[in-house]
């Protein structure tokens, strides 16, 4: 009896040490960096104000292109991340026409909790609050010289990566950011758009 159950015993050891090994590999920790890549959608929300004293009805459009990340994890629970993308052009639509457009960079750098960081959980939920600064660029209107000013904001961030092995994963998140720009057209000052849009993004994570 002792026998058998002494190879039973080594057995379910073993199995043991291999779940938890495994687990360990999943977990992200500190010290990790984690990197994501995909596509990115900018969707500003549906009324964006007025220029000129109500004279022209404002509605940015949105617009996709490649998004991406890079996070540090300071702690197995918190770490920050920085998020870039390739430029986004938006059309800008004036009393429902399509008069102008504008190109831009949101950097946003966020401070992230990662509620069951250190275990290992295959499924890595977390949340982020931060700082965005938004470039405007090449700026164009069929009405004059155009021109938007670069905005500072508030940003929130809800993600997801579902691990896939030790360092490959699949990810989705989703920003909130506070962008307003004051618009000028010839030197003249028209007034303010408040864009506020949720960025969305689907990719793959890498961690290493």
């Amino acid at each position: 009896m002792r026998k058998q159950a002494l190879p039973t015993l080594f057995t379910a050891s073993f199995a043991a040490t291999a779940l938890l090994a495994s687990s360990q590999a999943l977990a992200y920790n500190q010290g990790d960096f984690i990197t994501r890549v995909g596509v990115a959608h900018v969707d500003p929300k549906s009324s964006n104000g007025s220029l000129a004293d109500g004279a022209f009805d404002v509605d940015v459009r949105s617009d996709t292109n490649l998004g991406f990340t890079l996070g540090y994890l300071f702690h197995d629970k918190l770490g920050v991340e920085l998020l870039a993308a390739l430029p986004f052009k938006h059309d800008i639509r004036l009393n429902g026409e399509n008069l102008a457009s504008t190109k831009h960079l949101p950097p946003t750098l966020t401070l992230q909790y990662y509620p069951l960081g250190g275990t290992g959980a295959q499924v890595q939920p977390y949340a982020g609050v931060g700082l965005n600064y938004t470039h405007f660029f090449d700026e164009s209107s069929e009405l004059g010289d155009l021109e938007l000013d670069s905005s500072w904001g508030l940003a929130g961030q809800l993600g997801l990566d579902v691990r896939l092995d030790d360092n490959w994963g699949i990810n989705a998140a989703a920003w909130y950011v506070d962008i307003d720009t004051d618009v000028s057209l010839d030197g003249a000052d028209l007034g303010k758009v408040s864009i506020d849009p949720w960025v969305f993004m689907a990719g793959i994570s890498y961690r290493f």
